[in-house]
């Protein structure tokens, strides 16, 4: 998923769970407004804090992070998980809004 898609799909019923995997000092410089963080390395042991009847857009700084993330989630049998290509970095350069 790009982030165009992401802003887009964050503006209609129904949005998805964002899940941020980057670090605490990365999301408080900012993210995307609604993303819950669960960094990557604690991801495995909060696993319930992430819901499995919502569609999951999973964001890093770059997509890295996101991407592992992602597989893991799917190999979990999370039925609809993205990752959001570019990440934050991609979603400040379009100008979309960020929350700090």
């Amino acid at each position: 998923m790009n982030v165009i898609d992401l802003e887009r799909q964050l503006k209609q019923p129904g949005t998805p769970f964002v899940l941020d995997v980057r670090e605490a000092w990365e999301y408080a410089q900012g993210h995307v407004p609604e993303a819950q963080l669960v960094p990557l390395g604690e991801l495995e042991q909060r696993i319930g804090e992430v819901p499995r009847d919502r569609a999951v857009a999973v964001i890093c700084q770059s997509g890295q992070r996101s991407l592992a993330a992602a597989a893991y989630l799917i190999a979990l049998g999370y039925p609809q998980v993205a990752n959001v290509d570019g990440g934050t970095t991609a979603w400040v350069e379009r100008g979309f809004a960020v929350t700090r």
